[in-house]
């Protein structure tokens, strides 16, 4: 993995023999928010002049040779994992399957002058350790509080270990990327307030544009697409179908993706008829923007009340970007996006308000004019191309600064 590169520097040039890892479960061409924020990254760190590598699981559906959106200057490197059965590198087994490896990797692999991580808590805590046996630094990628989120579905004890090793792994970072004020403002309550860049979120705007290719249909449909689990709470959004159906009888939800609530989402859509509610597996991300653009809305949801209510459901992101409104139901900061981006319809968790705002959605018929406006103020305000470079610089400078204060400055050798 040796490696010679350059990184840019005020007076000039800093040479860096090395890497930067990224360690992650999940990346490109998985379609997830992670693999969209860390691709980017990736992209940045090496458009930067830093060496990136990727040290990812293998992705069935992405056979050799697939890279996604990554720029052919970053190296990503995949080993298999145990999988659940909806494909998801998540569960007990699951994380071990990927940290063990990922240790001897970090640990053997040459050249690596610092790692970016990403959750779970577990993998994290994996690298703090590797990092201070090779003395490297390593900067946490903080999407969410794990711990937290874990109160949903875990017992008191289990949710104790995983905030012990969430605990442990933000406080030994050299540096940590919170991607919204809700998760700072988490994080300093805490007290992890010190060496936190608050970077933001956002979407590939190229990507999810409101130009490109249309998926074909024939009646009015909302579209969920992501993870249904319990935080999410998404079978508000069947429950008030059946509402919506007494005024707008063809209107239709098709969920997309996976999550711990499929099977009951299932059972309650059965029961609206055959035509009511459609679900599709995780599809690639190009193929969920052609189905955003001709939706009457996407549909997002946090439930209130189970632990969980900072949780910003990244979907939202990917809607604004291609021109599409949501329907946004629940607790958390989403509610606030939608209001501020003038997006959409917000409801509180109850069916009546969410069958309402969903029934707005269907008589309001916005324009081509009108979602070409939104995604135009999406594009401004989603940009995940630009947070990946703060995060980026903000690597770096963390990385290579201290070195480059002990060598003298490169010469400047423009004529």
């Amino acid at each position: 993995m040796d490696q010679k590169s350059t990184v840019q520097r005020d007076g000039g040039v800093l040479n860096v023999t090395g890497s930067i890892a990224i360690a992650s479960r999940i990346f490109a061409p998985e379609p997830a928010a992670a693999s969209f924020r860390l691709t980017a990254l990736a992209n940045a760190l090496s458009r930067a002049g830093a060496h990136t590598v990727v040290i990812t699981s293998t992705f069935d559906a992405a056979p050799e040779g697939v890279r996604g959106a990554v720029d052919e200057n970053v190296v990503v490197r995949r080993f298999p994992v145990l999988r659940n059965r909806d494909g998801y590198v998540r569960g007990y087994l699951q994380y071990m399957s990927f940290d063990v490896p990922l240790a001897f990797r970090l640990l053997f692999a040459r050249g690596i002058e610092a790692v970016v991580v990403e959750p779970p808590p577990t993998t994290a805590a994996v690298v703090r350790a590797v990092c201070a046996i090779r003395r490297i630094p390593y900067f946490y990628y903080a999407a969410d509080i794990w711990a937290d989120a874990s109160t949903t579905v875990a017992s008191g004890f289990v949710v104790r270990v995983v905030r012990a090793l969430e605990g442990w792994g933000l406080r030994g970072a050299r540096g940590v990327l919170s991607v919204s004020a809700t998760v700072t403002r988490r994080l300093s309550e805490l007290g992890i307030s010190e060496r936190v860049l608050e970077v933001g979120n956002g979407v590939d705007t190229e990507l999810f544009s409101h130009e490109g290719a249309v998926h074909p249909h024939d009646a009015p449909y909302f579209l969920y697409a992501g993870t249904a689990s319990e935080v999410h709470g998404a079978t508000i959004f069947v429950d008030a179908l059946r509402l919506v159906r007494q005024t707008h009888p063809h209107a239709r939800i098709v969920f997309v993706g996976q999550g711990s609530d499929r099977s009951e989402l299932e059972q309650r859509g059965a029961q609206l008829g055959d035509d009511a509610v459609e679900f599709l597996p995780r599809v690639p991300p190009a193929r969920v923007a052609e189905m955003l653009r001709p939706a009457v809305a996407s549909l997002a949801s946090v439930k209130p009340g189970v632990g969980y209510d900072l949780a910003f459901p990244t979907k939202l992101y990917a809607s604004v970007a291609c021109g599409t409104p949501a329907v946004f139901a629940g607790a958390g900061p989403g509610a606030q996006f939608v209001a501020d981006l003038d997006a959409g319809w917000v409801a509180s968790y109850d069916c009546a308000e969410v069958a309402h705002a969903m029934t707005a959605a269907l008589d309001a018929q916005r324009t081509e004019s009108d979602r070409s406006a939104l995604a135009v103020r999406a594009a401004k305000a989603v940009s995940i191309t630009s947070i990946a470079h703060a995060g980026a610089q903000f690597i770096i400078d963390s990385t290579f600064d201290a070195r480059a204060s002990d060598e003298p400055p490169a010469r400047n050798t423009t004529p």
